[in-house]
């Protein structure tokens, strides 16, 4: 995108930086530290976004992990378009969970792709992959960071050459497509009364390594002896952890000395 300035805000103003509340966000960070003017957006129907993007003459976009549909009236501001990192290797696994889905699946490969956005979803034709290996380690979260850096890494050289008119970006096997769901918190729960007959042990690996750290795999348990037994949640963490509602991370074996009534989960977790 072409120098220019969209509507003054807290960065060409000077606000301190921990006096803003979006400042979570990188890019928000980012821009805020290096006084480069941005626009939070939550909503992209708002007229006031289209008419002040159109007034700095922008060529092109580049968009990664944004989380909503840039309507036709957007993309059609860009001449070059807009371009995306996607973490996965198009046309498999669009949507918003593809790190997520690959690790489920139990894939062993994955990557990362820079394509051009059109007015489906991960829809648009590729400019460029590389691929990367699924660690047995790997969390989404871990995997979500890599992916990310490889992409931004690739993205120079590739911006360089489409805006050159050096690379013609290239139509994905939409036959070959599938598409990822949105996670829920209760995507994470694990029914222990139906979960043995169900899943085996690598499946609940998986889930726990691709549910970390958003939703998370828990369950519900009766914790305690007597009339001092509460029910509490349950969650299963990486690295053959488990952390009780209220406590702090433990290991399986901890766990089981700790609570030697939780019968729902002692096989279980022997076997992990």
């Amino acid at each position: 995108m072409p120098a220019g300035k969209l509507k003054p805000n807290l960065a060409s103003q000077g606000e301190a930086l921990r006096s803003y509340p979006v400042v979570k966000y990188p890019v928000v960070k980012c821009c805020i530290e290096n006084k480069i003017s941005y626009h939070s957006v939550v909503n992209l129907s708002d007229p006031t976004i289209n008419h002040e993007l159109s007034t700095i003459n922008p060529t092109v976009a580049v968009l990664a992990d944004f989380g909503l549909i840039i309507p036709q009236q957007i993309l059609n501001l860009f001449p070059k378009g807009i371009i995306n990192i996607h973490p996965s290797l198009l046309p498999k696994y669009r949507g918003p969970t593809p790190v997520q889905t690959a690790i489920l699946n139990g894939e062993k490969i994955t990557g990362v792709s820079i394509m051009k956005l059109d007015e489906e979803i991960d829809h648009g034709p590729i400019l460029g992959q590389e691929k990367d290996k699924i660690l047995d380690t790997d969390t989404s979260e871990s995997l979500y960071k890599r992916l990310f850096a490889k992409g931004a890494n690739l993205l120079p050289e590739i911006l360089n050459l489409y805006l050159n008119d050096n690379l013609k970006p290239i139509a994905q096997d939409h036959e070959k497509s599938t598409f990822t769901k949105p996670l829920t918190r209760q995507d994470g729960y694990v029914d222990l009364s139906k979960f043995e007959a169900r899943n085996s042990k690598s499946e609940l690996e998986r889930k726990i390594r691709g549910y970390f750290p958003w939703p998370g795999v828990w369950t519900r348990l009766r914790l305690g002896s007597g009339g001092q037994a509460k029910l509490k949640i349950v969650k299963f963490l990486p690295d053959n952890k488990i952390q009780v509602e209220g406590k702090k991370p433990m290991s399986y074996k901890d766990f089981l000395n700790g609570y030697p009534g939780a019968k729902e989960l002692q096989s279980l977790l022997i076997k992990l």
